[in-house]
């Protein structure tokens, strides 16, 4: 892929987690979460959208997220569990998509909030249609995913350089 190419990044919060006695990273999801990831799953493949890689996070809560999403997949993408993203920053989770090969166009970033959606409005120097209006309505709930474009290699990954694209978030 060239880095001319316009590339797409899609920041997608875990679904709803249960509350066991467990530790944070260990929380898995609950029954509305599991029906929330295959939907974000389905939307997500409505998109078009086709994934050279997903970044997710270690906690199971992710992970589960992640493996009921990928079924409604026509392709699955390379897949990387990252330490790091679990209670990442927004630049710290900038820090992980500035890694990413410049031959691979779209990446999947499965990981929590505040991060998730800090990242979002930080890289979103632009929006199209009534994008932003509509996440900044809704926040980032839990299964929700924002879809952004840039141009240029993933070292360039910077804020303000994407575009807003697209905004989902599941039923109240």
């Amino acid at each position: 892929m060239s880095v001319a190419e316009p590339r797409s990044i899609v920041l997608f919060r875990h679904a709803k987690a249960d509350w066991p006695p467990v530790s944070d990273h260990e929380r898995p999801l609950a029954e509305r979460g599991r029906k929330d990831a295959a939907e974000a799953g389905r939307r997500l493949t409505d998109s078009g959208l086709s994934f050279d890689l997903a970044l997710c996070s270690t906690a199971v809560r992710t992970r589960e997220t992640w493996k009921l999403a990928v079924q409604e997949f026509p392709h699955r993408p390379k897949t990387v569990y990252e330490e790091r993203i679990y209670d990442a920053s927004p630049g710290e989770l900038i820090a992980v998509l500035n890694e990413t090969p410049d031959d691979l166009g779209n990446v999947l970033l499965i990981g929590h909030n505040p991060g998730v959606q800090g990242l979002t409005e930080i890289l979103a120097g632009s929006a199209e249609g009534d994008v932003r209006e509509r996440m900044a309505g809704r926040g980032f709930p839990a299964a929700a995913f924002a879809v952004l474009s840039f141009t240029g290699p993933w070292k360039s990954l910077e804020p303000g350089v994407a575009t807003l694209r697209d905004y989902w978030a599941p039923a109240d």
